[in-house]
């Protein structure tokens, strides 16, 4: 056995411990801080008054809470994301003292991780995350003693809460090693409850399947839509329930619609190339479109990492004078990734290479291990307010169709995956005209036809900064869109839903660039789902209506086989 073998043996082993984190990287980012902390007197001091400052204002607090009681005002307020405290009885005491020492201590270690001279900047984001991450645990709100909440309610129901809350958790604990679904996601299968907007498998190959959607109305547009979704999850996304399917919103509206739905690979696709998805996938689909309904453009749209694959057929189509695309959609995904968010915490050439070994041994990468590194990028939201909801209060579980989605994971290959964190996060090779297709490079800047970009407003997987990018590249049209919600929710935003919002302009062709906060500003927000706006988008770059296509030749009715892959 090599040495190398050997190595990547051990590493394996060990990110099944850390949940795929690389020890070396963490370690090597708080050396960084540490050192450079010990080497800064002047902050040090600063620290040191900080904590004098911080100190006092907790005694004067405390001291206006004797003298006010409630009326008494905050000497902190919690970030406007951050609800843990919202409940009128943490203004109680004691649990104002705790709480308000909490968030106290959380800003003192904010400083103290922040603007240390010397410290690189992904150093930087590193540690302040982790001691955040370690604080949150630590948090007043997840301990029975000092919630009044979780307090008051074991109190009125004598304790049932916690008996309901620790059966629950043996419910998910048991579910969780048996590697089976959530409570509740057996109420939406693909095919019965989600995934039922009519349509045929119209293409298979070894890594995809094409639907196509029955029309629904007596006249289409002529130009069909193609979907292009990420395959780091399932396509259902974007036809989940009958009233949340993005799908059957387009279909009813006369368009044609084709989506791709992956194949869910397994060890045997460890070699599956990120080109493979390109060839394979986008365009393999446009080729039987395209034969399918010759002499018509097609519109594209691609979601998540669909989207960044999209741009990269669209950059190679375009440099070889390929013309069949009439315009491209990007749904909250990335074509330059030098401000790619927090999920960078986690991309550097220890961790990608720990990551790498990890694949290596199996094959590809299963997304419940990438599970963890998402949730911790939302702790507050995705792991301590559901132990608190759920096994201190014990509040039922509220399964939904989206919930039970993405519940439904798949895995990546490992070949692939290595070449999008290398290439894209690391190298930016995308942005920089660097990335190769048949042996070229290829440009954004080639791309000539109209495109709709639309970012989400609290995206943690896409920053919707970052998605807003698109519009300094190609020297096209770019309509950008800021809708309300997060990467998936704000995706499925169907009308008639309550607390909607969006911003959308267009740059032409020879605009100036705006900066994100600039063009934030300068903006102004409409209210309600942005799906009609972009409609009427895909319906003014359309041609004239024509009666829809006769009835493909079927491989079988959607949603296919691909997508009940487990």
């Amino acid at each position: 056995m090599s040495p190398e073998t050997i190595d990547r043996q051990v590493h394996a082993a060990l990110a099944r411990l850390t949940f795929g984190i690389s020890p070396a990287s963490l370690f090597e980012a708080y050396a960084d801080w540490a050192v450079h902390l010990a080497m800064s007197p002047g902050k040090q001091a600063h620290l040191v008054q900080k904590a004098v400052r911080k100190s006092l204002k907790l005694a004067n607090y405390a001291r206006n809470c004797a003298q006010q009681g409630l009326t008494a005002a905050n000497c902190i307020e919690p970030l406007a994301q951050d609800k843990r405290f919202s409940a009128p009885d943490w203004q109680r005491f004691p649990f104002n003292l705790m709480q308000q020492s909490f968030l106290l201590t959380q800003q003192w270690w904010h400083n103290a991780t922040t603007e240390v001279p010397g410290v690189s900047r992904h150093h930087e984001d590193m540690v302040s995350f982790a001691a955040r991450q370690m604080l949150d645990v630590f948090s007043p709100a997840n301990f029975i003693a000092t919630n009044p909440e979780v307090l008051e309610t074991t109190l009125r129901e004598g304790g049932a809460n916690l008996e309901r809350g620790a059966r629950q958790f043996a419910a998910d604990w048991e579910r969780l090693i048996a590697g089976k679904p959530p409570v509740g996601a057996e109420a939406f299968v693909p095919g019965k409850d989600v995934a039922v907007t009519a349509g045929e498998v119209v293409y298979r190959n070894e890594l995809i399947e094409l639907i196509q959607y029955r029309p629904q109305t007596e006249k289409v547009h002529a130009e069909p839509v193609l979907i292009v979704p990420a395959w780091i999850m399932k396509y259902y996304i974007l036809d989940l329930s009958p009233e949340n399917s993005l799908v059957k919103y387009l279909v009813s509206r006369g368009h044609t619609v084709f989506i791709i739905s992956w194949k869910n690979p397994d060890s045997a696709d460890r070699d599956r190339s990120y080109d493979d998805y390109r060839r394979l996938g986008v365009m393999a689909a446009l080729d039987h479109i395209s034969q399918a309904l010759p002499k018509r453009k097609i519109n594209a749209a691609g979601y998540c990492l669909g989207g960044t694959l999209l741009a990269t057929a669209a950059a190679a189509m375009a440099r070889d004078g390929d013309d069949r695309l009439n315009s491209m959609t990007l749904l909250a995904a990335q074509v330059d990734f030098t401000e790619a968010g927090e999920l960078t915490l986690f991309i550097d050439d220890s961790q990608v290479r720990f990551l790498e070994d990890m694949m290596w041994e199996q094959g590809y990468l299963d997304t419940k291990q990438m599970a963890g590194a998402f949730q911790l990028l939302r702790s507050n939201d995705l792991i301590w307010s559901q132990v608190l909801r759920l096994y201190l209060l014990g509040q039922q579980p509220q399964m939904t169709d989206l919930m039970a989605w993405n519940a439904d994971s798949t895995r990546m290959p490992y070949r692939m995956h290595s070449e999008y964190l290398r290439g894209m996060f690391l190298n930016n090779n995308l942005a920089r005209g660097q990335h190769m297709v048949d042996g070229r490079p290829i440009n954004l800047a080639d791309i000539r036809i109209p495109i709709f970009a639309i970012g989400t407003e609290r995206d943690h997987v896409a920053p919707w900064t970052s998605v807003h990018k698109i519009t300094f590249h190609p020297a096209t049209e770019v309509t950008f869109l800021l809708a309300s919600g997060g990467h998936n929710a704000g995706i499925v935003s169907p009308p008639g839903k309550d607390g909607r919002h969006y911003r959308v302009s267009t740059k032409e062709a020879g605009d100036r660039y705006r900066d994100p906060e600039s063009w934030f500003a300068a903006t102004p927000e409409q209210e309600g789902s942005w799906w009609p706006e972009w409609q009427s988008w895909l319906a003014a770059h359309s041609g004239q209506r024509v009666t829809p296509p006769a009835p493909p030749p079927s491989l079988g009715a959607a949603p296919g086989r691909y997508v009940l892959q487990r």
